[in-house]
């Protein structure tokens, strides 16, 4: 479960954006390294994770079982969801250029919340 919410923060890439945006987020596809950081709860304390964004969606670029809803904004937003079994964590936050940065909070079997840091690598 702690995979969950570290993951989900991982896949920060994730916002709901109007259709027509979509082909100016783009700009932010590519490989990402996101660092996960838990400010409270009892999830890992940091942790890093591949993410890959395909014309404007994310996807975990790990081996661990997530699904991942949403998509990355033409102005970069981040928000979205990412789910294990009934374990769900809800991420917030903005890229910009090769950077990006925002916060998590996770429900279900344990409550835990931080936030992300994410570098563009490819």
């Amino acid at each position: 479960m702690n995979r969950l919410f570290h993951a989900a923060a991982a896949s920060a890439a994730v916002v709901f954006c109007a259709p027509g945006a979509r082909a100016q987020a783009v700009a932010f596809d590519g490989a990402w390294s996101v660092l996960v950081i838990t400010d409270r709860g009892g999830c890992e304390r940091t942790r890093r994770f591949p993410v890959i964004v395909e014309n404007g969606r994310p996807r975990y670029a790990g081996s661990e079982a997530l699904t991942v809803a949403g998509q990355v904004a033409a102005n970069g937003a981040v928000r979205g969801t990412i789910a294990q079994g009934p374990d769900r964590a809800y991420v917030t936050g903005q890229l910009g250029g090769p950077f990006g940065q925002g916060t998590w909070t996770a429900s279900g079997g344990q409550t835990c919340a931080g936030r992300w840091n994410a570098e563009k690598r490819g």
